[in-house]
């Protein structure tokens, strides 16, 4: 039998990086790298001092902790769910992870194995596939229509009795999509109804377009007997290289997470938990700030869509970090990236790396990351669009 990691892909994010081997950007036009979303700029100053003062003057930040993270963080995430979502999340349906993959990781390490199958709506956020991959669960995959929303109908005639889970990404990555409370709820009410665990990915929870709670699962008082939410740090407060994340699910479930996350990484960093906990603390109105900036790019990308759509570019979807936008040309959309970012100087992530192979939607398409890029920026992306001639 091969090795787990062969069964798939290189990482999709090393391979676009690569693209970028022996080229050369001029300062007068220098590459617009809208290929990651994740932010370039560091945590606010006070948090980085909170980071610096905990190494230099807590000798536990340097120790391993609890497996399921530390309680006073697990206290405060518990009490920011419940305050966000108008629901009742106690300490003990949370655990702190290694960041949100690693949350997704240890979910699905409780709930299949080999042969099981988990339900993945296209396009897919490729890591989740590569986990599924290297543990030998098969990915159902649920393909999304124009609205670039999954429907739970066309889902429920895909599920079978190996099915263990559904997987949403909201707001979604790579589409930007954001799932309407009613979709989340009737796919709550199908994985429920066939007895296996809705994952709902909220990376994205603190950018959403529509004020108010994202949806009402955790109003339901029984939640945690299907839902698993995914959390994580990384964006709202700027802590991507500290690895902190976060699950909320049912104290049972979490007892078997807990095996999984001893046994990868024993604990999730101390630092990382400290400088979560501080930002949940004090940094409310900051978030709120940034979620306003990413709010203007948004807004920013919907001011440039009519001109890219005179060039044929058509952006399908939008929301969160990114903009998932249909290209003109015949051929495939790696082709398309790769030479976006030798012709035109844009990284970009082509829409097959979140698709499952020959899939016409994501050989259409390309995910544009603006998390580090501002009105004027966005501005640019769009000129040069219209002007690329194509590969």
């Amino acid at each position: 039998m091969p090795a787990p990691t062969t069964r798939t892909f290189a990482s999709p994010v090393v391979e676009a990086k690569s693209w970028l081997q022996g080229l050369t950007f001029p300062p007068e036009r220098p590459l617009i790298d809208a290929g990651q979303a994740a932010p370039a700029d560091p945590p606010p100053d006070a948090l980085r001092e909170v980071i610096a003062q905990a190494a230099l003057g807590d000798p536990a930040a340097h120790h391993y902790g609890a497996v399921l993270g530390q309680g006073p963080l697990r206290e405060a995430l518990a009490a920011n769910i419940s305050a966000t979502y108008g629901g009742t999340v106690t300490p003990g349906q949370v655990a702190i992870t290694s960041g949100a993959n690693h949350a997704f990781c240890a979910a699905l390490a409780a709930l299949a194995g080999p042969g099981d199958e988990v339900l993945l709506p296209t396009p897919w956020y490729f890591n989740h596939k590569m986990w599924l991959d290297m543990a030998h669960i098969t990915t159902l995959p649920l393909p999304c229509g124009p609205g670039l929303i999954p429907d739970p109908q066309e889902a429920a005639a895909l599920l079978t009795e190996r099915t263990r889970a559904i997987v949403l990404v909201s707001p979604n990555n790579p589409t930007g999509a954001e799932y309407p409370p009613e979709v989340l709820a009737a796919f709550r009410d199908l994985a429920r109804e066939r007895g296996i665990a809705l994952i709902v990915d909220e990376t994205y929870r603190d950018f959403t377009a529509t004020p108010g709670a994202p949806h009402g699962l955790f109003a339901d008082p029984d939640w945690d007997d299907t839902l698993i939410h995914v959390y994580s740090f990384s964006k709202s407060f700027r802590l991507m290289g500290h690895r902190v994340g976060a699950l909320a699910t049912s104290p049972a479930r979490l007892a078997e997470i807990e095996k999984f996350i001893d046994t990868v990484t024993i604990c999730p960093t101390p630092l990382g938990q400290i400088a979560a906990l501080w930002g949940l603390e004090n940094l409310g109105q900051w978030v709120a700030s940034q979620r306003d900036e990413v709010l203007a790019r948004q807004s920013a990308m919907r001011d440039a869509a009519p001109a890219l759509a005179e060039a044929g570019w058509h952006l399908r979807g939008l929301g969160g970090f990114f903009a998932w936008i249909e290209h003109p040309f015949p051929t495939d959309a790696t082709t398309v990236a790769r030479a976006l970012t030798g012709e035109a100087a844009v990284l970009a992530l082509p829409g097959t790396f979140f698709s499952p192979e020959g899939d016409a939607m994501g050989r259409a398409a390309l995910r544009f990351a603006f998390a580090n890029l501002d009105a004027p920026e966005i501005g640019q992306l769009a000129a040069r669009l219209v002007d690329f001639k194509g590969p």
